[in-house]
């Protein structure tokens, strides 16, 4: 999970270097096809069946559904918002996921671990700062992201064990291209990449394949309560990298509002670990 965020920092690096020449569909369609390549090939290297047929299952769609809304929504907050403010609003997904957890999977989760994503959801409202000076819409992309991301990884822990994590990749990064042409077609603008922007997307295809690999392993082979809290490292990574390459300087409520969801998402590892 650890490997898994520091590469999604990385690539929404990348991403958010794109999009300052590319249109955001344009992004998605080129990002998402290239993965699907590169994991249908993986796929095929292990003789399994890029068209499988529990495709059509119930919870892959929904996964599918999920996917999209995820990608397509954080895709528009990284290159709308600064990196580092849509990478805090994001930790809001493994207190959704440990939400999820126990009300789907009926995952044991205490008073304790309850009350910590509590604080974890006080630490987000602080980083939105709603009726504040410093709120903008804008931040609501990265909400909406996170509330689709949440989805994915929940229907990733049920998806049916017959598919493969490549598989799962295929299926994952092939949602990005509908999705990309049906804001491409709604937005218009879509032009040929210029060396540097074609650079950003080879480096954020390559890195993003491995940290999804990463990522649904985690969510397969792991209790979900236990792996999720590792999420919050991207925050870390996101951090820094804003800093270093976007010249961004978290504000004091932003950073106020990253350390409560940190400490709050270490307890519940705690906690599980004890339990």
């Amino acid at each position: 999970m650890v490997a898994a965020m520091a590469g999604f920092a990385i690539e929404d690096m990348f991403l958010k270097s794109a999009a300052q020449t590319l249109p955001v569909g344009e992004i998605l369609i080129l990002f998402g096809g290239a993965g699907m390549l590169v994991f249908a090939a993986l796929a095929k290297q292990r003789g399994e069946r890029v068209l499988h047929p529990a495709i059509l299952t119930p919870v892959i769609l929904i996964r599918a559904l999920f996917e999209v809304t995820g990608r397509l929504f954080y895709t528009l907050a990284i290159a709308l918002t600064p990196l580092s403010n849509a990478s805090a609003i994001l930790q809001a997904t493994p207190l959704v996921v440990i939400a999820g957890a126990a009300l789907v999977f009926g995952e044991r989760v205490g008073w304790r671990r309850w009350t910590a994503v509590l604080v974890g959801f006080i630490g987000v409202l602080i980083i939105l700062r709603p009726g504040l000076e410093g709120f903008t819409p804008l931040t609501l992309l990265a909400v909406i992201g996170t509330i689709g991301f949440a989805g994915r990884d929940l229907a990733t822990r049920a998806a049916p064990p017959v598919l493969s994590n490549f598989q799962l990749g295929v299926y994952g990064f092939a949602m990005m291209v509908p999705a990309g042409a049906a804001l491409l077609g709604f937005s218009g603008g879509a032009q040929v990449p210029d060396g540097y922007s074609a650079a950003d997307l080879i480096c954020a295809t390559t890195v993003g394949v491995s940290a999804y690999y990463a990522l649904t392993r985690a969510m397969r082979t792991g209790d979900v309560s236990v792996v999720t809290p590792f999420r919050y490292t991207r925050l870390i990574f996101a951090m820094i990298l804003g800093m270093a390459v976007f010249a961004e300087r978290p504000d004091l409520m932003t950073i106020a509002g990253s350390v409560l969801i940190v400490a709050s998402g270490v307890y519940a590892l705690l906690r599980s670990r004890r339990r």
